[in-house]
């Protein structure tokens, strides 16, 4: 059943069920998860504790006032303090699958300069796919890109375009996990099961070693890795609820 707007019964209770979860939400957690033992440097809240989150459920993963997760923090920390992102200057910066609780935090620093992009997320400004990226060469000063390529088939071609439309001297961060003493693939493997038995995802399509580092070289980036004990003062790296093995790729273009 329709109402005059056109928007049915279903989902308007859905609709209304989702802003008074929300709603809830915001009251609750401040109450639950009181305390300063952890500190969520993307939203600048400090909890008790963070959540658990992911199918093997990490410990101390996910902030219950804005959501971020390991990766989100880290990435966070580093733009902020080990670059001059967010110094004024105008800059043009890409955002690729953009997580919410980043996306809105960039796009207010860097106004009109900032654009987002995904193949499906309706979150996103423009729908896009990092294989076929449809803006001129030299567009960008900045590509950020997290956890994406390993869902992409052909991902030495996103590294590509990355390059292409940065501009000369331009920089990305582009990050992936890195969960396999070497790379793996096998575009072969198609059944939802075994990638995920193989690769870890039903959406994956390969496993990242160290050794991605060279595949970004070869796309013409010089490589920085950075780790958090490279960004974090000493104590910070537990109660900013960051993974110790999680590392920042930082690829320049000359």
């Amino acid at each position: 059943m329709l109402d005059k707007n056109g928007v049915s019964g279903r989902s308007l209770s859905l609709t209304l069920g989702g802003k008074l979860a929300r709603s809830l939400k915001a009251l609750i957690f401040p109450v639950l998860y009181h305390g300063h033992a952890r500190r969520c440097p993307v939203c600048g809240k400090s909890s008790r504790k963070f959540l658990c989150f992911g199918d093997l459920k990490r410990r101390d993963a996910r902030c219950p006032r804005c959501g971020s997760l390991e990766r989100h923090r880290l990435a966070w920390l580093y733009f902020t303090r080990m670059t001059d992102l967010f110094d004024g200057r105008r800059r043009k910066m890409l955002h690729i699958a953009p997580e919410p609780c980043l996306a809105s935090r960039m796009r207010r620093r860097l106004d009109d300069g900032y654009l987002s992009a995904d193949m499906e997320d309706p979150a996103a400004m423009v729908r896009m796919d990092v294989t076929a990226i449809p803006f001129p060469g030299e567009s960008f000063d900045v590509v950020f890109c997290s956890h994406v390529l390993e869902h992409v088939a052909d991902d030495r071609k996103a590294l590509r375009e990355f390059f292409r439309v940065l501009k000369p001297g331009g920089w990305a961060v582009l990050l992936v996990p890195v969960n396999a003493p070497r790379t793996m693939e096998d575009p072969a493997i198609v059944d939802r099961d075994e990638r995920k038995r193989i690769f870890g995802q039903e959406d994956h399509v390969r496993r990242y070693g160290p050794d991605y580092v060279e595949r970004v070289e070869r796309a013409g980036f010089t490589v920085r890795v950075v780790r958090p004990e490279d960004v974090c003062r000493a104590g910070e790296i537990e109660r900013l609820g960051l993974a110790a093995a999680d590392e920042i790729c930082r690829c320049d273009k000359p």
